[in-house]
């Protein structure tokens, strides 16, 4: 079996995208896999966060990655912040990263662009996020394309550290979905569906009620063709409601196609709706259970001892090689 490192930040409901690319999977890893699932708040706190609203996000993303199908008993659910070894392997990670190759991260350059000051933290972003993955003994990393850069980064450091001092990191696989990777925004498909987002239209929150979800889908987006059919260069919003229809329903892009051939964008918008909803109700139920039950901190305490123990052997291995501490 191999070991399976996911981090998802806690900045907000998740959205259909996030579930449809990702927890989906995880759901499926799982049973063939040791899998540490981590709910990342020392990097949500890398951009302005409200104190109160991140405890409250934090426990809501824990209820949500039960309620979409992840089993403690066969996984590892934990909080960053409750596992130290994080952030004192974080340090080590940016000792040995160059301050260019963090400077050259997408995502550093896309947030700071046209800012006046922003935080360090987001610079360093990436060592952290190497650490989260390096001290599980890490296999296989499953990412969205937007990550790629970073777990390339990962690897680099890594392989760094083993040259230099010992080899003490397993060297992570990328692994990229090959569908549902990437769910487009339903407003602008030529953007990755994000909670972040300012304008709610956008993303379907996987906590949406019917009502809502199914106006968002019936205000989405088409092009003035009137033809249901999966071209991601010429119909890039017929496409994204293709796909997710077809994640959501289990139905062949090539079925859909065929079903809406003589169906307008009313028809299949009606099913897209219908198809998320049927989805999203039991996560949604199953959502509410756990956030008033006391069982969601049982998990989260059970996770982070587990993490735990793990992680601080990994780390004093680290410490070890690096001349940190005292010889014993």
């Amino acid at each position: 079996m191999k070991t399976i490192f996911s981090g998802i930040q806690p900045s907000g409901t998740l959205t259909l995208g996030n579930y449809l690319g990702a927890m989906k999977h995880f759901v499926e890893l799982q049973n063939d896999h040791h899998c540490y699932f981590c709910i990342v708040d020392e990097h949500a706190i890398t951009v302005p966060q409200d104190p109160v609203q991140l405890r409250k996000n934090i426990k809501n993303l824990a209820a949500l990655y039960l309620a979409a199908g992840i089993d403690p008993n066969k996984s590892t659910l934990f909080i960053q912040s409750e596992v130290a070894a994080h952030t004192q392997l974080g340090w080590m990670m940016q000792c040995v990263a160059y301050i260019g190759e963090l400077e050259r991260m997408t995502q550093f350059k896309d947030k700071s662009d046209g800012k006046d000051a922003v935080s360090s933290a987001l610079l360093t972003y990436p060592p952290l996020m190497a650490a989260d993955i390096l001290l599980y003994n890490t296999d296989i990393v499953p990412v969205g394309e937007d990550q790629k850069q970073h777990l390339e980064l990962t690897r680099d450091l890594a392989e760094r550290f083993n040259k230099k001092f010992n080899d003490i990191f397993t060297i992570p696989e990328v692994r990229i979905p090959k569908v549902g990777a990437r769910i487009m925004s339903l407003n602008d498909p030529t953007k990755k569906m994000s909670k972040s987002n300012p304008n709610a239209k956008s993303y379907i929150s996987m906590l949406d009620d019917e009502n809502t979800i199914m106006k968002k889908i019936k205000s989405a987006v088409t092009d003035s063709e009137g033809v249901v059919k999966y071209d991601k260069e010429n119909k890039p919003a017929i496409s994204n409601l293709l796909s997710i229809h077809s994640l959501c329903s289990g139905k062949s892009i090539e079925q859909l196609e065929s079903e809406f051939a003589k169906l307008g964008y009313g028809d299949f918008k009606q099913a897209v709706g219908e198809a998320v909803v049927k989805t999203l109700k039991p996560i949604q139920e199953r959502y509410h259970e756990m956030i008033s039950s006391t069982e969601l901190d049982d998990i989260l305490d059970l996770g982070a001892e587990k993490a735990n123990l793990i992680a601080s052997k990994t780390l004093a291995k680290a410490k070890r090689a690096m001349g940190l501490g005292r010889k014993r």
